[in-house]
């Protein structure tokens, strides 16, 4: 029987680095745009909603007849988040899903492929509760960079720490690979509930990243590499580079620029 997998895009207005990120333009549309009509040509997915307390976001999402649930705002993490959406969803619509897929809402060039990449290691292997999407690191920015989570992982692929700053550290001069966090998440819907039941711990709240919590339990996340170059947009100048790929982006010409 195929899995039943709902992605959620926990988005909010507010931002440190970029106020209102989420509805910021990119070709006509809002980067939330991108994301949600990028997320729903994955056809891995059963349902595909925002979740959000932001007045703005629900209105246009509401426009374009997509489908959004309000949630209460805090200052609890983005998973968090996603695991009160998904109660509500399976409340409101008498179902309950294996799997749960969180988005992150600044990922506007994400793909298809790249979904079905993080997706794919939970359909194959019951026993993993989680996965997290990496990839390569690119550039000196990039690494010393405090908005993008840098990830060291041992032999297996199983995350070992997580963390805003640069690791692993070039200070005795030995290379290793440099990964950063890609903004997709599978959990097993039964851990992602196990996930909020826990207290916030140290490491979480001192590295600001909710993932920490489930190395802190000691559990493991699955990292999955994918080599497909993502274009996360911390702060308003890398809009620029994003529009500029956008302009000749297959999925959008293609598949769902005549949603606006």
């Amino acid at each position: 029987m195929k899995n039943s997998i709902i992605g959620i895009i926990p988005a909010k207005m507010e931002s440190k680095n970029f106020p209102n990120k989420p509805m910021a333009d990119i070709l006509g549309m809002p980067m939330i745009g991108h994301v949600y009509n990028r997320a729903r040509l994955c056809t891995d997915f059963s349902d595909v909603y925002v979740a959000t307390a932001d007045k703005e976001i629900i209105d246009y999402i509401t426009s374009i007849g997509g489908k959004v649930i309000e949630i209460v705002e805090s200052r609890i993490s983005a998973t968090d988040r996603v695991a009160e959406a998904v109660k509500r969803i399976e409340a409101d619509n008498n179902c309950v899903y294996d799997l749960v897929v969180s988005i992150q809402p600044d990922e506007p060039m994400l793909t298809p492929d790249v979904l079905g990449r993080a997706i794919s290691p939970m359909v194959m292997d019951k026993k993993l509760k989680m996965t997290a999407l990496m990839t390569e690191i690119t550039s000196e920015e990039i690494f010393n960079d405090r908005n993008e989570i840098k990830v060291v992982a041992d032999n297996l692929n199983n995350a070992m720490y997580l963390s805003r700053e640069p690791i692993p550290s070039k200070s005795r001069g030995v290379c290793f690979p440099r990964m950063k966090l890609v903004g997709i998440d599978v959990f097993r819907r039964r851990f992602l509930n196990d996930f909020n039941l826990m207290l916030p711990t140290p490491l979480e709240v001192a590295e600001d990243i909710d993932l920490n919590r489930i190395l802190e339990n000691g559990m493991r996340i699955k990292m999955t590499l994918t080599e497909q170059e993502m274009l996360a947009v911390n702060h308003p100048q890398e809009l620029e580079t994003v529009i500029s790929r956008m302009r000749q982006d297959e999925y959008f010409l293609r598949q769902y620029m005549d949603k606006f």
